[in-house]
């Protein structure tokens, strides 16, 4: 039997990705959600890619998710009259905080946050192009903040600005959101990140409009502020599943601290029962390279062994020479790495007070699966919360994951383990029930006769979160099926 990728890969949609035919390719190659960045291109352009998203993973007859990126408070300069500018360490630099800021020149630029004068005293250093250029702020002429640099580089149009250590009182949502998240709604998204969310009102802020405008999706917090770590537990608590966003966080608390923290928002988001995904220059190098540099290979692999749902690429796929390549490399990479993922210990879970009774069984089937010699774990779900537990804690068995609700699908595609598979049963009778879900995922060659499967399910189906019995059923070598255990 092939050997399934437990990690799941997401790609950037981009002009890379327009090309005939790349996206039956990257899908082929394994790609499981696409992400389509709402900081690039028209609402048009998105819509498109969308529907040839959808329209070429139904090609290749896979489940795929859609991860819509809003743009959030990005703080960015302004543009130069006359093209980048050149800064050299000492030169004198003003950031001009107001609306009727002039062109940019070599003496100064325009900023987008025009409260920024309020949040920076002198002494603070400011942080320009992912870190790239560094300035010290020497003082405060009414609304103009005037810097020192201290590292030196070439400066272009509008590339971001972050202060060093956080402290920016800009809100986690920006007005220009509010449009694109009814275009989310509108694209019928699965996914909706918000980015820079500093505490878990934006979060709340979000969903509401989300919800308002029509949109079902889950929603992903992106940690990519300082502030964002003051309130971490509460921020993933109050989100669908995390994103560890390494570029402005990294920017914001140093590269030194970075490791540690990405270890400890895996470790909480799993602890929390939330999907996280690590992000950020995963395989910068293949923008252009065919093959990754070894510290690249590192990475991806130290996600996937931290226990990451998903690795995700930015401009890899979407800019990229060969983003079929990227994907192709991902996906040995993740294999690679689970190779030597250990099954995790749930007995600290096992002591947590469930509230509802389908999380108690996820749990009673994971226990069961890591201690008693079975081949895959069968669940059959109407919205895939389930699986989703299922998912929380580390096994080397599938997850297959049945359903007939499209949406359900496609949600479960950024699930760890989780295989989600089309199926309509009408079936009240629970035997039969089984009997049909097994016989379906035998025909699919998904399972084989002789193996050994647990198996969770409602009384009555087609009831969302109706999950209250597990099965430990033995297939015999003639395709006959005898439950050994029921609970």
């Amino acid at each position: 039997m092939t050997e399934r990728r437990r990690t799941k890969i997401i790609a950037t949609l981009g002009p890379a990705t327009d090309k005939p035919g790349m996206l039956v390719s990257l899908f082929e190659r394994g790609l499981d959600v696409v992400r389509v960045n709402l900081s690039h291109g028209t609402a048009e352009h998105h819509r498109q890619r969308v529907k040839d998203a959808r329209a070429a993973a139904a090609a290749c007859g896979r489940e795929v998710a859609v991860l819509a990126d809003l743009r959030g408070p990005k703080i960015r300069i302004e543009s130069f009259d006359d093209g980048p500018v050149s800064l050299e360490q000492g030169d004198p630099f003003v950031l001009y905080s107001r609306p009727d800021a002039p062109v940019g020149t070599h003496e100064g630029v325009g900023v987008t946050y025009h409260q920024l004068v309020n949040d920076v005293k002198a002494g603070d250093t400011l942080l320009l192009d992912d870190g790239l250029i560094a300035m010290m702020v020497e003082d405060i002429r009414g609304s103009d903040i005037h810097c020192r640099v201290t590292v030196a580089g070439v400066l272009h149009n509008r590339k971001g600005l972050n202060l060093q250590g956080g402290g920016l009182s800009v809100p986690g949502l920006a007005e220009h959101d509010i449009p694109d998240i009814t275009l989310a709604a509108e694209m019928d998204v699965d996914y909706l990140a918000v980015s820079f969310p500093s505490s878990a009102d934006d979060m709340h802020n979000a969903r509401r409009l989300l919800r308002e405008a029509g949109g079902h999706a889950a929603l992903v917090s992106k940690i990519e502020r300082a502030e964002a770590i003051d309130h971490l537990e509460a921020i993933i608590d109050a989100s669908d599943a995390v994103l560890v966003a390494r570029g402005d966080l990294g920017v914001e608390i140093g590269d030194a601290q970075l490791p540690g923290l990405q270890k400890r928002i895996i470790e909480t988001s799993t602890r929390l029962n939330r999907v996280v995904i690590t992000a950020t220059q995963m395989m910068q190098s293949m923008v252009d390279s065919p093959i990754p540099t070894r510290a690249e290979v590192l990475d991806v692999a130290n996600a996937v062994i931290d226990g990451s749902d998903a690795v995700m690429l930015s401009a890899e796929t979407a800019v990229g020479r060969h983003p079929h390549k990227v994907v192709e490399a991902m996906n040995r990479i993740c294999l690679g790495a689970e190779r030597h993922c250990f099954d995790q210990n749930i007995e600290n879970q096992l002591n947590v007070r469930f509230e509802r009774i389908d999380q108690a069984i996820a749990m009673a089937t994971m226990y069961t699966a890591n201690r008693v010699a079975v081949d895959a774990i069968v669940a059959m779900t109407e919205s895939g919360s389930t699986a989703q537990w299922l998912s929380r804690v580390r096994s080397h068995v599938p997850i297959f994951a049945l359903t007939p609700n499209t949406n359900s699908r496609r949600r479960m595609a950024l699930y760890r383990d989780v295989y989600p598979v089309a199926f309509e049963c009408h079936e009240s009778n629970g035997d039969i029930a089984v009997m049909q879900a097994l016989k379906h995922l035998l025909q699919l060659e998904f399972i084989q006769p002789g193996q050994r499967v647990l198996m969770t399910m409602g009384d009555k189906m087609r009831v969302e979160g109706g999950t209250n019995t597990m099965r430990l059923v033995q297939i015999s070598e003639t395709g006959e099926f005898e439950t050994q255990m029921a609970l």
